[in-house]
């Protein structure tokens, strides 16, 4: 048998060399850098997606802090307008802040605008109230409040000093092949490998101990209604390739890994689109002037 001196020697080699694997310094995150137009041109390089202490010291701090919170915290701050179990930020990932995420980033620049779904411009103020109304399946803010305010300065913040017009060049992704024949049968099967966790084996989402969201109901009547784009195959199968699972991938950004491949998405999409949830009223007047899209519930 070895000297007790040896056994702690050679017992202390695979310490020693796992500290020396961490002793050195951690690169820090890079932030990404994109390009901003104005039509054709380029007016700026390196945009940089504000983060949360770039606030401290605005003159608009405590509102934009303030929409902030009402976008991430909708359902518990605003129970009177939330009728699902649903947050702004259940559909605009990191904060309205992440690429392909259906980032807010160019919201305040993109509107008012003609929207085909409507069949006239919307502003702002309409296209917010319209998630509302479809994806919370709730009642519309009053325009002039406090927290409609809050809202738009949270979203002009991300865009602030930029001039008018201005395009920032980042991927907000949305599409998808939509050629593809979705499979709900097998759509069910990759909900239960890849999606069940969080939100559930019927699609109730996940609360906490307090009766907050964890993560968004997909279908039943704490879900978005039928009128939300959430509920179209193909929109949200464009969503969930991008951005799900979000615990999982095998590379590239928080559940940005390319888990499911276009096919998979769209099946996964067919099968929980089409499960129960909230009818909307309002459906009658989408498209008025035609070319409803092919996977629109109505």
């Amino acid at each position: 048998m070895k000297p007790l001196s040896k056994q702690l020697l050679w017992a202390s080699v695979p310490v020693a060399l796992a500290l020396a694997a961490c002793t050195g310094q951690p690169e820090a995150a890079k932030k990404n850098h994109y390009e901003v137009k104005v039509g054709k041109e380029v007016v700026k390089t390196d945009y940089v997606v504000p983060g949360p202490t770039d606030v401290l010291g605005h003159e608009n701090a405590d509102l934009i802090v303030y929409g902030g919170r009402l976008l991430n915290d909708t359902k518990r701050l605003l129970p009177n307008n939330v009728g699902a179990s649903m947050n702004c930020n259940s559909c605009h990932i990191a904060n309205g802040k992440e690429q392909k995420g259906a980032p807010y980033i160019n919201s305040y620049f993109t509107y008012p605008k003609k929207m085909p779904r409507a069949g006239k411009v919307v502003d702002l103020q309409m296209r917010i109230n319209g998630c509302f109304q479809r994806s919370m399946n709730g009642k519309p803010l009053d325009v002039n409040s406090k927290e409609m305010h809050a809202m738009i300065a949270y979203m002009a913040w991300l865009s602030e000093g930029l001039p008018k017009g201005a395009d920032i060049q980042m991927d907000v992704g949305g599409k998808i092949n939509e050629s593809l024949v979705p499979n709900p049968e097998r759509g069910k099967q990759l909900y239960a490998q890849q999606c069940v966790t969080c939100h559930g084996d019927n699609g109730q989402g996940l609360k906490d101990a307090r009766g907050n969201n964890v993560f968004p109901p997909l279908w039943g009547d704490e879900s978005f209604n039928i009128g939300a784009g959430m509920a179209r195959t193909y929109k949200a199968a464009a969503f969930i390739r991008d951005n799900m699972p979000m615990s999982v991938q095998k590379n590239g950004a928080w559940g940005q890994g390319g888990v499911l491949s276009d096919q998979d998405a769209v099946d996964i999409a067919e099968y929980f689109t089409h499960q129960p949830r909230p009818d909307f009223a309002g459906k009658v007047k989408d498209w008025p002037e035609g070319k409803k899209p092919k996977d629109a519930r109505y």
